[in-house]
């Protein structure tokens, strides 16, 4: 029976490539937020997915391979829920409180999304620019928050001046921080960035941050 199972299991995971090839990346992702590039071991995420290496470099070609898929796969995700926000179909500010909630929960629900972000920036970027659909993503939500803005100028609630990608990078950086600094800063002035309470009042006060930046 027990070898039964084991065949069952293989042949399951055999016909159905794109479990497979999910699974990898999931525990790729893991692997490579938590370790690093060079740290991360195709070999340990060949042993957690019960693959083997040359599955995955079947899939994936190489160890770049792997890891520009996780990349793509992680921007693919994010971007795929900022579009179910439907910002146009809010007010302008009242979208612009929606991105930059959403953008807070976000990366506090996906620490490991910020480690693999600093491993690429600690790679200057190498990887993300090599993607063939990096550009496609990520003019997704540029073109979103420019159409807020436009349409919070002419209703009068957004600066004429403030420049789109200028103001994701904002958002970007001010909910950034509060995951990938948590720790250093909780050190250095005795204080608990992961309490509920402390959550909950930096989200609004990021919020507050942004809209009182944009208006007039």
């Amino acid at each position: 029976m027990k070898g039964q199972s084991s065949k069952t299991k293989t042949a399951t995971r055999t016909n159905d490539p794109e479990k497979t090839k999910a699974d990898i990346l999931a525990v790729a992702f893991k692997e490579f937020a938590d370790r690093g590039y060079a740290g991360a071991r195709v070999d340990e995420i060949a042993a957690q997915t019960r693959t083997s290496k040359r599955m995955i470099y079947y899939y994936f070609e190489s160890k770049d391979g792997l890891y520009k898929a996780v990349l793509a796969d992680y921007y693919t995700r994010l971007r795929g829920a900022e579009r179910s926000l439907h910002l146009e179909d809010h007010e302008p500010l009242e979208a612009l409180r929606e991105l930059v909630g959403f953008t807070f929960d976000w990366h506090a629900t996906h620490p490991e999304g910020v480690r693999l972000i600093m491993t690429e920036n600690i790679h200057q970027g190498r990887y993300v620019a090599e993607l063939p659909t990096a550009e496609t993503l990520n003019s997704v939500i540029i073109n979103s928050v420019r159409s807020v803005v436009e349409r919070g100028v002419k209703a009068g609630v957004i600066r004429p001046d403030v420049d789109p990608v200028d103001l994701y990078q904002s958002i970007a950086a001010l909910n950034f921080f509060n995951v990938s600094n948590r720790y250093t800063f909780s050190k250095i002035f005795d204080v608990d960035m992961a309490s509920p309470k402390a959550t909950a009042s930096r989200r609004e006060s990021v919020i507050r941050a942004i809209l009182k930046f944009v208006q007039p």
